[in-house]
This record gives C-alpha cells, sequence and structure tokens, in this order.
C-alpha cells in the first residue's frame, strides 16, 4: 500500500509541477531553451533530473523513479497529440515565431520582447554566410531559438572583364554604430576618420545616439537600420 502512495504522491508532483515548468520557461525566453521546442526542453530536464537522483541517492526507491519516467513520457505523448489536435493549444505552451529583421532594419521592439541583443542576431546572421543586414529581406527567429533568413534578391550582374581589379566586397560590412555608440574599431579597418562619420550624419539630418544600428562596408558606404514603418507580415506556426 505504501508503494502505490508513494506513487500516486509522485504522479501528483509531476502534474503539478510542470506546468509551473512550463510557466517559468516561457517566461525566460527563447535564449534558455536552446533549439527545443520549450515543453520538450522541460521533458528533457525532468528526466534528467529525475535518474540523476536516482543515480545520486541510493535510498530512493527504484519503483518510484520507473513510475516517474514512465508518467513523464505518457505526459509528453500526450501533449504532443493535444498540440496536434488543437493550435490554439500549441500556441499556449510554446513560442510564436518572431520577426526580428524586415526589410534589412532591425524590429526594435520585437528584439526586446524576445529579448536577443544586436550582437546575438548579428552571430545568427554570420552563422548563415550574412555579412550585411541590407542583403535580408526579413528574418524570423523561430520557437526552437532558430533564426530563419530570407534574402533579398540580387540584381543580375554583368561578368567582370578579367582586365579589371576586382571591386572591393560590399557583402560584407561592420558594425558602426550600435545603440548609439561607435565602434572605432570599423572606422579604422576602412581607414575613415570619426570627422567623415560625424559630417555623413549631419549630411542626413541624424544624430549618433539617436541611431539604433548602423554598418559601414568596405567602400565606406553607411547603412542606418530606421525605426519600422511599414506593417510586418503575419508569421504563424
Amino acid at each position: 500500500m505504501d508503494t502505490v502512495k508513494d506513487s500516486l504522491l509522485v504522479a501528483g508532483r509531476i502534474i503539478t509541477i510542470f506546468p509551473l515548468m512550463l510557466i517559468a520557461g516561457l517566461f525566460m525566453g527563447k535564449r534558455s531553451i536552446g533549439e527545443l521546442p520549450v515543453f520538450d526542453f522541460l521533458v528533457i530536464l525532468a528526466l534528467g533530473a529525475v535518474v540523476g537522483a536516482d543515480i545520486a541517492d541510493p535510498n530512493i526507491n527504484h519503483i518510484h523513479t520507473a513510475v516517474a519516467i514512465v508518467l513523464i513520457a505518457l505526459l509528453q505523448r500526450g501533449v504532443s497529440f493535444l498540440v496536434i489536435k488543437s493550435r490554439k493549444f500549441g500556441k499556449l505552451i510554446t513560442f510564436e515565431p518572431t520577426i526580428v529583421i524586415n526589410q534589412g532594419t532591425f524590429v526594435v521592439q520585437n528584439l526586446k520582447k524576445v529579448r536577443y541583443s544586436i550582437d546575438n542576431i548579428l552571430q545568427m546572421l554570420r552563422e548563415k554566410d550574412v555579412f550585411h543586414i541590407a542583403d535580408v529581406e526579413f528574418a524570423i527567429l523561430e520557437a526552437n531559438g532558430k533564426l530563419t533568413v530570407y534574402k533579398k534578391e540580387s540584381p543580375s550582374a554583368p561578368l567582370p572583364n578579367h582586365t579589371r581589379l576586382p571591386k572591393p566586397n560590399k557583402d560584407v560590412s561592420y558594425p558602426l554604430i550600435v545603440e548609439g555608440v561607435v565602434y572605432e574599431e570599423s572606422l579604422s579597418y576602412i581607414h575613415k576618420e570619426r570627422s567623415w562619420l560625424d559630417a555623413q550624419l549631419q549630411a542626413k539630418g541624424l544624430r549618433q545616439e539617436d541611431i539604433f544600428f548602423a554598418s559601414i562596408d568596405q567602400e565606406g558606404q553607411i547603412y542606418i537600420s530606421d525605426p519600422i514603418s511599414a506593417d510586418l507580415p503575419p508569421i504563424q506556426h
């Protein structure tokens, strides 16, 4: 009887603790879960904790560990079934896809919402072989934390004459201003002075401290991520 009672106690704990874990996981955000859907991440976390406790503590009854593992597995299968049957339920237990770049411009409010920094997104773009934000039509931060990138179509150009010297690579740009702070290293790399930058910004009627993100290519062309004014395209699961 004690074994049955203890097993029911284990089941009750699993049923009550998972909603709390889910709320905590959703609150922490996409960055906390890596590349797994949030509920699957919690399942793996719970299984690791159960098995780890069983291995580390010889006083824990193996039957209780087995019951916990079986119940967690059944819970995961049940939730997976409900996610397939009901999109509304699926939206409740996971993250929505989030547009973080639209038409070559950072969507600032969405970056703040998902708590990703510019450096995080730039790194993820480089992993997609994208080195210039202006080349991105839109980028979506998926529910599993991965970045989906749709590049702008590049206009066709004639083949270069072999007798000409190669032009600087405009597909590579470097962070110039991030949240109002100038990256002096980028200016130094392309051999530009701070006074030159001030003149460029003044000609555009802009102030350095008001710029969220700006980059510069090897030809000295400045690209500025302006605030989003157009409506964002709808993104669904």
